[in-house]
């Protein structure tokens, strides 16, 4: 079935927005509350209407929206999903309303400004999942900055000033190098429309230099190791609802970025630095796993866990054919549900106990077992189970780079094992083992209630569906990359031929006399 809503992307990327301004309009505290959910509610299914009038098999972008903005620079208001970015912007219509719900049940400091900044947030989000524009693209991802940096900073931990500052610094220094890559794409083509530059052959000099402003800006938002340690500090520092955004959607514009622009736009560049973003991502992996393993903080192992599952997505990035990318797009959905999870189970623990310290628990099987029954299922999704969405997006990345480097197979696989060491441990000590802490008794613990169930219900319910009908998502993934990876060799092909033309025309030359 098909059909054509006039402006949908613009309704589901502005409505929140909207209802930001509606929330600090609204006099009392209650209505703030409902007006937030029932904006984050309403625009998660107005989305749903992308999966309804979804062209199957169909590679190109749908639901386009394009608008002359600044037509003399090249410019266009210009929006449009396919099969890589339909799944991520359901995936950020689905995680706010879960976190505003958590924000509606435990946060009362404030509640109007902090959920106003969380739907702001969110228009930034989708806006990075559906602009077809360059500059579009980035006054998204530079407008999400300052949501996050507030939540962080007003609503976050004691260290909540220093771990603000740091993302901003880091993710601000970042973009400002992809805004000049950015402004070297548009003065050499005079646009900056991703359906126009399709059809435009970069040369490799300006491959080169506008792909490394775009890789090292969108690795600090990933992050990518060595610029990864902005977000140990913020997901700690952040409130639980905003670790639940930041890792499940705010940390895949990156990812998304790579896949959306750097790939297509220089594929040489790619193929030539690719190896070495693969190496840093396989680091990744194993440093992540390795630290997240000594953690004592819950909430700083999941941090830490982040920078591992995002360089299994680098690693299928930078595989660089269609097995490794659909499974790396696939994997940023996976990551967003589980670790998205992981942070909300930490925070319904927080409030029970307000401590985080592994060291705090124990026995809470006994106690709680609704609680930990979940957070075993979640933990497991995590660690990549069979049968659960994990697994799904970690084999097919990793079969994928068996195609183009087998050893950093194996150290990705090494990566599952060590992610499935930390999180046992992990549900070891919380779940198992005798009861030593009064505080851990049933009588001063209360389990799960049917509104805490309700918000990570759903999540489970996708892990399971993703797990055992892969095929589902995948077959929406795949026509887009299996485009993409054909343009790409397109490209690289025309700029090889354009090398060896220059260099035969240099052979060719007649030498110059000799005196």
């Amino acid at each position: 079935m098909s059909f054509s809503i006039p402006y949908l992307l613009s309704v589901i990327t502005f409505l929140p927005l909207l209802g930001a301004v509606a929330v600090l309009l609204v006099p009392n505290d209650a209505g703030k509350r409902w007006t937030a959910l029932g904006v984050s509610l309403v625009t998660f299914l107005i989305s749903l209407l992308l999966l309804v009038g979804w062209q199957d098999g169909e590679a190109g972008m749908q639901f386009v929206e394009n608008v002359p903005w600044l037509p003399a620079y090249g410019l266009h208001y210009a929006l449009g999903v396919d099969g890589i970015s339909l799944w991520l912007v359901l995936l950020t219509t689905l995680l706010m309303p879960i976190a505003i719900y958590f924000s509606n049940l435990f946060v009362h400091d404030e509640i109007g400004p902090y959920l106003a900044l969380m739907l702001a947030l969110q228009t930034s989000m989708v806006g990075v999942f559906v602009a077809l524009d360059m500059v579009l693209f980035f006054l998204f991802f530079e407008f999400s900055l300052i949501p996050m940096y507030f939540l962080i900073g007003r609503w976050g931990g004691q260290n909540r000033l220093y771990a603000a500052v740091k993302f901003f610094l880091y993710t601000f220094t970042g973009s400002a190098l992809m805004l000049v890559g950015i402004l070297a794409v548009i003065g050499a083509t005079g646009t900056a429309n991703i359906a126009e530059l399709q059809g435009v052959q970069l040369g490799p000099n300006l491959q080169t230099w506008a792909f490394l402003a775009f890789a090292i800006a969108l690795a600090v938002k990933v992050p990518i190791f060595p610029l990864h340690t902005w977000l140990p500090d913020a997901h700690v520092q952040a409130p639980t609802a905003g670790s639940i955004i930041l890792a499940g959607v705010l940390l895949k514009m990156g990812t998304y970025g790579y896949v959306r622009f750097a790939l297509p736009l220089f594929p040489d560049a790619a193929a030539r630095f690719g190896p070495y973003i693969a190496i840093l991502a396989v680091i990744g992996i194993l440093y992540g796993a390795l630290v997240a393993l000594v953690q004592k903080d819950v909430k700083s192992l999941v941090a830490y866990s982040s920078v591992a599952h995002l360089g299994f997505v680098m690693l299928g990035i930078f595989a660089l054919n269609e097995q490794g990318i659909s499974g790396a797009v696939l994997q940023m959905v996976n990551h967003g549900l589980s670790t998205g999870a992981l942070f909300l189970m930490v925070g319904l623990l927080y409030e029970r106990r307000h401590t985080r310290m592994l060291d705090d628990f124990g026995g809470l099987w006994k106690s709680v077992p609704i609680f930990c029954g979940f957070f075993l299922v979640v933990a497991m999704s995590s660690a990549g189970l069979p049968g659960l969405n994990g697994f799904v997006g970690e084999f097919t990345i990793l079969l994928g780079m068996f195609e183009t480097q087998p050893i950093f197979t194996v150290l990705g696989a090494l990566g599952v094992i060590l992610a499935a060491w930390y999180l046992l441990t992990a549900f070891r000590k919380i779940a198992q083992g005798p009861i030593t802490n009064p505080a851990n008794e049933a009588a001063n613990l209360p389990d799960l209630s049917l509104k805490e169930i309700a918000m990570v219900l759903p999540l489970v319910i996708l892990f399971f569906i993703i797990g055992i009908f892969p095929n589902l998502f995948f077959d929406k993934i795949n026509p887009s990359v299996e485009a993409l990876t054909a343009q790409m060799a397109q490209r690289e092909s025309a700029v090889v031929y354009q090398l060896d033309a220059a260099e035969m025309g240099a052979y060719t030359q007649e030498p110059e006399a000799q005196h």
